[in-house]
């Protein structure tokens, strides 16, 4: 089971280099394996409503969460001293550990393009990793 950074959303919301890797790795994966942090979630939305994709975003929440049975986590207020000690422990930015912590707990492979996760002892697999 995998745990979607936001990159990975965003690289194909705005058509960017790794658009297809992403469209492909969607494809191909049975949905419900497939997670994304309530935190991933909030992150795709400031980045589409900052640029104005409005309908863009509600789409992504439509097809992918709503009717397309990706699943949604979040931590707890207990998970988040877990999620400081990870930040601390791996040097790690807030997202990163936010969901590094969600990855761990619930025994998800990080799917991101942040090479944040490679100093991790779980790492992180690009979605062209997990084609072959």
């Amino acid at each position: 089971m995998y745990l979607l950074d936001s990159n990975i959303f965003l690289e194909l919301l705005l058509n960017q280099d790794k658009a297809d890797e992403v469209e492909q790795f969607l494809r191909t994966k049975p949905k419900e394996k497939l997670y994304i942090s309530e935190f991933s979630l909030y992150s795709v939305a400031i980045v589409l409503f900052h640029r104005k994709l409005f309908e863009t975003f509600m789409r992504f929440l439509n097809d992918l969460i709503v009717t397309g049975g990706v699943r949604l986590l979040r931590l707890s207020v207990q998970d988040m001293e877990k999620m400081a000690a990870i930040a601390l422990r791996f040097k790690l930015d807030f997202d990163d550990a936010y969901q590094y912590a969600v990855a761990e707990k619930l025994s998800l492979e990080i799917v991101s393009f942040d090479s944040d996760f490679d100093r991790t002892e779980k790492g992180r697999k690009t979605p062209a990793q997990l084609e072959v």
